[in-house]
């Protein structure tokens, strides 16, 4: 029989085992490569901007950003050497940074004293491979007093100039705060496993008609090497979004893979600018015929990382797709439900909100309205420019009674910000206080089409997180979110694996399956979020029949649109044009818009 001590003994000793086996490292997770891995190239890189000599020296002169082409993997990078796994943290951002507007109408750059700076940069990242994996992806709220954060994942390879070091870049995006601006760029850097050079950073691409600007310069870095939490999980979803991309070809094989159809390539652009396109492209038979990824210093250097302001084809994305998902969850009645019983606000609004129901939100139809171009007015800018909940609700409800719902069109965002609160407190009241209905899209839509992690955060009131999600714009999309996006409503018709996820009934309304009243003055039909537009046999008698296009539109000139002959198009442009019949012409020469 042990003693008193001895049991003590052996308990210690046990314990002892538990907590050495618990802090003893742990075997590395086998994870499969990547897509694009592993890397065969040689390493024998000839470059000439961004070289070893360059990152590696304080304030060098930069006169202008390089092409964006300098910041692509090259086609013979090699497997890299080192891993970097932690912190990334630039220091003293406003040192060596130079900005150059080009556009700025609202007088943005005269607020800054000196050049434009990026918000404060300190990013946890883990590789795999040659793949470069940011921890966090979507809206960072940076506290920044302009600038918040998307930070996308990027590549690490080996150069032999780079005298052992290995080189990464990345892609990021400033998005204004409290609003939907996003300006893209791309970090370049080289490491080993105890230190990085210096940072080259170039922001040379936006979508935002008001304030173009280019940003270039580099700073000093620190890399603090540490595990990072979770990291087979982060690489397991990385993986997954890379092999469920859309299989993507240049617009230019359109026309070799359609060559008996005659089709204008030229013809997408008629009526834009080509330097203020951001990027366009058509889906036919499911493959992504992308037209490119314009910067103005070459092609982006991540096309399917480059993030696209939504402006208000989140109205359809978000706000329309939460509505035919609730009403497919809890049934069309959900639809006619007062908004007063959701957002009570109203009852001390000036006008009278008693009879407005949710959908009335969502087809921009309340009732509540100054004039037909509220959307254009001094009431819509004190929303548009309110940050804080209380200040847009009290915004978005002061409007006068002017015609009883579901009447007259009017389009207001701020109706789509009423409608998506009380969506947001319809659901919490069925599901609880920590539902939120942005999170219900993500989860039940977006995560299971497989859309870049950049499409997982949407804009919010108070500048963070837990704020409202702001419903009528607020999205950051990717060429590859886009195409994805009008198969999953033009192809598979609001369907997931066969299941449906959207309201049926609520779907034959936007393509117009199911009849409803027209306004008979507008070509245009708004419902549940979408605009449709139809196509009259007698202004267009090329056709052979009157048609409709349901669409998303988005301010400064954005359009994606889903034919009736199953092939999508899109286009994100800063141009203010609206023109996009040279897509519907060129896409209905493939396949007849018309039925036989």
């Amino acid at each position: 029989m042990m003693s008193k001590l001895q049991s003590h003994l052996v308990f210690a000793s046990i314990l002892l085992a538990l907590l050495a086996g618990a802090c003893a490292p742990q075997p590395p997770i086998q994870l499969p490569p990547t897509a694009g891995d592993p890397l065969s190239g040689s390493g024998d890189v000839e470059r000439q901007v961004l070289t070893y000599a360059e990152l590696t020296t304080p304030a060098p002169d930069l006169p202008a950003p390089v092409d964006d082409g300098a910041f692509a993997i090259p086609e013979q990078a090699a497997p890299p050497l080192h891993q970097f796994e932690g912190i990334l943290r630039l220091r003293r951002t406003q040192e060596g940074a130079h900005s150059r507007p080009i556009v700025d109408a609202n007088r943005i750059a005269q607020n800054w004293d000196g050049p434009i700076t990026l918000p404060p940069f300190d990013f946890e990242f883990v590789q795999h491979g040659s793949h470069l994996i940011p921890t966090r992806q979507g809206l960072i709220y940076t506290g920044h007093h302009f600038f918040n954060l998307i930070v996308g994942p990027g590549r690490a390879w080996q150069e032999n100039g780079d005298q052992g070091m290995t080189r990464a870049t990345f892609p990021f995006t400033l998005v204004q705060r409290n609003q939907n601006c996003t300006f893209n760029g791309v970090m370049a850097f080289l490491f080993n496993e105890r230190a990085v050079s210096q940072v080259r950073y170039q922001v040379t691409q936006e979508t935002c008609p008001y304030f173009k600007i280019d940003l270039w310069g580099q700073l000093q870095a620190e890399y603090k090497p540490r595990k990072v939490s979770k990291a087979a999980e982060i690489i397991q979803q990385h993986n997954a979004e890379v092999e469920n991309r859309q299989r993507v070809k240049p617009i230019e094989a359109l026309a070799a893979d359609f060559p008996n159809d005659g089709i204008n390539l030229a013809a997408f652009l008629e009526g834009h600018v080509p330097e203020e396109v951001t990027a366009y492209g058509v889906i036919v038979d499911s493959v992504h015929y992308l037209g490119g990824c314009r910067t103005r210093y070459g092609q982006y250097a991540y096309c399917n990382q480059m993030r696209m302001a939504s402006f208000s084809t989140a109205k359809s994305a978000f706000a329309g797709l939460a509505l035919m998902r609730l009403g497919q969850k809890y049934g069309p009645l959900f639809y006619t439900l007062p908004v007063k019983d959701f957002v009570p606000e109203v009852k001390k609004a000036a006008g009278d909100w008693s009879d407005v129901r949710i959908y009335h939100t969502l087809d921009m139809r309340t009732g509540m309205f100054y004039t037909q171009d509220d959307e254009n007015s001094a009431a819509m800018d004190a929303f548009l420019n309110s940050e804080s909940f209380q200040d847009r609700l009290a915004a978005a409800i002061n409007y006068p009674r002017s015609a009883d719902p579901g009447l007259q069109f009017v389009y207001k965002t701020s109706d789509t910000f009423i409608g998506v609160l009380a969506m947001d407190r319809f659901y919490k009241k069925q599901e609880g206080g920590k539902a939120d209905i942005f999170n219900l899209v993500r989860d039940d839509i977006y995560k299971p089409l497989h859309l870049s992690a950049g499409m997982m955060t949407t804009l919010r009131t108070d500048n963070r997180d837990s704020g409202v999600p702001l419903g009528g714009l607020g999205l950051f999309w990717s060429p590859d979110d886009v195409a994805k996006m009008t198969l999953f409503l033009n192809i598979d018709y609001g369907t997931i694996k066969g299941k449906p996820v959207l309201d049926p009934q609520k779907m034959d309304e936007i393509f117009h399956r199911k009849r409803g009243r027209i306004d008979p003055d507008n070509r245009n039909w708004y419902k549940n979020g979408f605009w449709i537009r139809e196509f009259k046999q007698e202004e267009h008698p090329e056709y052979g029949c009157s048609f409709w296009v349901p669409h998303m539109s988005g301010f400064g000139g954005i359009t994606i649109g889903m034919l009736p002959n199953r092939t999508s198009f899109y286009i994100f442009t800063d141009t203010y044009q609206d023109e996009w019949d040279s897509f519907v012409r060129e896409l209905s020469k493939i396949y007849p818009v018309c039925p036989p």
